[in-house]
């Protein structure tokens, strides 16, 4: 049985890393994909968990398998797929915040079929994790469908994280409905303050935490940048601020809070519509931690802390809290 099983995007982050003789920008080759960032934060916090997707057969998508498998993340669900080219992206980083220029027309993420989904991993794990870069192309789109379906009948919890990103779809109006069409199959999401319009329709975070409530999702959790984290079930809310500190990029951010979060959920081995109050204040702040060490490295898996640096500040914090 495994922790968390994800499915997406595994991809290059072309990361600057300053400027060469002719004072043109330097990348450095980090590999990440948010689904697959959530799942080196939890197998470096001692969790099992294995990786849905494709990679193209090529120097990039081998370097992708080779770091997934030396972060003990399993790799027998990535297809290696010598027809189509490893997705890449291109970051441009603005006092730590970034943008994304993409090499994905299309990217093998996008090409994955239902057919090559493994289902026995679907099938034995309690966590299945999912975004919405693989609903913005087909056969990707059909494929994730049929997962969650699948993860979701064998009894997993089904988290979500849309992790909007802008050029990656035709327009706005066809992201809004791809990403809202699988709110009705999940247990739990995640969604940035920037986020909360394209998935609820309503801007104001709590406003856009009720919809999702209303509409099936047992748990929601809003990451407020500086501000922190709201979660929000049908019995209570929290809020819990950010851990303060340096920040040289956030590529990992969100991937990475939101892997210390269902490290919590994982290891108590609770449903999100058992979650309690108590429980809730302690993954967030768990989470926190972890994403306050992970944004101070370059990258996203490059930058994934361990457990025991996790603990370190988290015991801190929790500290301060009482």
């Amino acid at each position: 049985m495994y922790d968390i099983v994800a499915m997406g995007e595994l991809l290059i982050d072309f990361t600057p890393c300053g400027k060469g003789e002719s004072g043109h920008t330097i990348f450095e080759q980090n590999p990440g994909g948010a689904p697959a960032n959530v799942l080196v934060a939890t197998s470096k916090m001692g969790l099992k968990t294995a990786f849905i997707g494709k990679v193209g057969d090529d120097m990039h998508g081998a370097l992708l398998k080779s770091t997934l498998e030396e972060q003990h993340v399993s790799t027998e669900g990535l297809v290696v797929d010598p027809d189509v080219f490893t997705t890449l992206a291109f970051v441009e980083l603005h006092n730590g915040d970034r943008t994304f220029s993409f090499a994905r027309k299309p990217g093998a993420d996008t090409m994955i079929r239902p057919e090559e989904v493994n289902t026995d991993l679907l099938d034995h794990t309690k966590i299945f994790h999912f975004g919405s870069l693989s609903l913005t192309d087909e056969p990707a789109r059909s494929a994730t469908n049929f997962a969650v379906q699948r993860a979701r009948k064998a009894g997993a919890v089904i988290s979500y994280d849309p992790n909007y990103r802008a050029p990656l779809w035709k327009n706005r109006a066809a992201a809004e409905e791809q990403i809202r069409s699988m709110i009705p199959y999940v247990d739990l999401m995640k969604i940035s303050d920037e986020e909360t319009g394209l998935v609820s329709g309503k801007d104001d975070p709590d406003e856009a935490a009720a919809y999702l409530l209303d509409h099936g999702v047992k748990c929601v959790v809003v990451t407020l940048g500086g501000d922190g984290a709201m979660l929000r079930t049908k019995n209570f809310e929290i809020h819990e601020p950010a851990l303060r500190g340096k920040v040289v990029d956030t590529t990992g951010a969100g991937d990475s809070f939101w892997g210390g979060f269902l490290y919590g959920m994982a290891t108590q081995n609770v449903r999100p519509e058992d979650l309690t109050k108590e429980q809730a204040e302690d993954f967030v702040l768990y989470a926190n931690a972890v994403a306050g060490l992970c944004v101070q490295k370059r990258g996203a898996i490059p930058a994934m802390p361990d457990r025991d640096a996790v603990m370190e500040v988290y015991e801190k914090l929790r500290a301060a809290k009482n």
